[in-house]
């Protein structure tokens, strides 16, 4: 990509549109303006050219030679379109990185498991003595990489449906698949745009990079060579039996007493194995790092064990193909706190495995109302405000043997800035009613 004297309109203000900005500067960009649609918005870098509040007159103005996506910002809005009036081309943040970045490049993508599997990856390539940045939609921006003096020798490389969408180049060496189910619905009109989003992360890929998929995801007409992984099945090269990663009738590594024995935690574990096998890491490597991980925050993780009752904080479940995955991975009677902001979606698929596993459901938040009508059918359901008041009624309720899982099932907007804000709430209000 040659910058060389271009006018580049970078369309956000955050850390990956600053990072987009610099990078074009740096190679080399003639004129280089980050624009943002919110007045209020304000720029961490105060040598860029930034416009708050900026109209479409704003963007005809500048005619941009090239329009760089923060991720997130929709490609087909008018205000977004405006920039493009003389024909200047789209591309994302991820795209711009992607030809300046001269490492390799491991990509994740999935509905769920990305950032545990993006950890995971970067954690094991630094204990065997590589140099590796998680970045994308988890750490660095792409571009941050690019301007680095000395660049790692590995990007793993969290990619989303929004970052997808604005391809044209990109190619990972490696690309995991992990999962796929219905999300984001308010930004998607039907399902299959969100899956052909995602599925661009393999375009560009031939038979010389690996495509690492779970085991019944049925991809369509994949270019790259496949390595397959499952909890659930023996079809793949990989599957988990008894808390131990086989392959075929060998029995790799036991994950069991580590942070990654839960069922799905165990399918990051394997795709993880395959990208390090296929970049050059040895078994003994890649194992020795499954044993020492420690998972990101709120996810899955042990808040308190108390009189019997295990308390599980999972607010990283945004959408309904989490809450499944934890409920399906415990082995307890289980005390489900679900709740959140309506994301239009349908919970029903999960009341054959409540009516299985759960004791009760105690639901919040917008979609309270929904989840009362969904799940009282299979379930005991009782329906509170806020998710402090979840956790009171949840200590009412909980008996010796029980986890208490908070596995809210969509997006935290109606009540929090975001998962991270919603987990540590959760976490207070149990250690203050448990009172530890």
């Amino acid at each position: 990509m040659n910058l060389t004297g271009k006018k580049v309109a970078v369309l956000g203000c955050g850390r990956s549109g600053v990072a987009a900005a610099r990078l074009a500067l740096a190679r080399g960009a003639a004129e280089v303006c980050i624009f943002d649609s919110n007045p209020q918005a304000t720029c961490a870098d105060p040598s860029l050219c930034f416009v708050p509040g900026a109209a479409e007159q704003a963007a005809q103005a500048f005619a941009a030679d090239l329009v760089v996506l923060s991720p997130g910002i929709e490609a087909d809005i008018p205000w977004t379109l405006a920039f493009t009036c003389d024909g200047a081309p789209i591309i994302g943040e991820i795209e711009l990185g992607y030809h300046f970045y001269t490492g390799r490049i491991i990509a994740i993508t999935g509905t769920n498991g990305k950032t545990t599997t993006t950890a995971l990856l970067e954690h094991i390539l630094l204990q065997a003595g590589h140099t590796a940045k998680a970045c994308g939609n988890y750490g660095y921006p792409l571009c941050e990489l690019a301007l680095l003096p000395e660049q790692p020798e590995f990007a793993v490389l969290e990619v989303s449906s929004f970052q997808m969408e604005t391809i044209i180049d990109f190619r990972p060496e490696v690309a995991i698949w992990l999962n796929f189910a219905p999300d984001h619905m308010d930004r998607y009109t039907k399902v299959e745009d969100y899956f052909n989003a995602k599925l661009r992360v393999f375009e560009n890929m031939s038979q010389e990079q690996l495509a690492i998929v779970r085991v019944g995801e049925n991809l369509p007409g994949l270019n790259p060579r496949v390595a397959e992984f499952s909890s659930v099945s023996d079809a793949g090269q990989l599957c988990y039996r008894d808390g131990t990663i086989m392959e075929g009738d060998t029995a790799l590594t036991l994950l069991r007493g580590t942070a990654l024995e839960q069922a799905h935690n165990a399918e990051n574990a394997m795709a993880a194995t395959l990208a390090c096998r296929a970049v050059g890491l040895s078994d003994e490597d890649i194992f020795a790092g499954l044993r020492s991980f420690s998972p990101p925050g709120h996810r899955c993780e042990t808040v308190a064990e108390m009189d019997g009752v295990l308390w599980l904080n999972d607010s990283k479940s945004t959408n309904l193909h989490s809450t499944e995955a934890a409920v399906r991975s415990q082995t307890r009677p289980i005390i489900l706190l679900a709740g959140g902001k309506d994301k239009g979606l349908d919970y029903t698929a999960i009341n054959p495995m409540l009516a299985e596993k759960a004791r009760c459901c105690i639901v919040f938040g917008q979609i309270a109302g929904q989840l009362v009508e969904t799940f009282t059918p299979v379930c005991r359901t009782i329906r509170v405000e806020t998710v402090a008041e979840a956790v009171t009624a949840a200590a009412k309720e909980a008996q010796a043997g029980d986890v208490v899982l908070f596995s809210p099932g969509t997006s935290s907007f109606d009540q929090f800035t975001g998962y991270v804000q919603r987990g540590e709430c959760y976490r207070a209000a149990v250690l203050q009613t448990l009172h530890l």
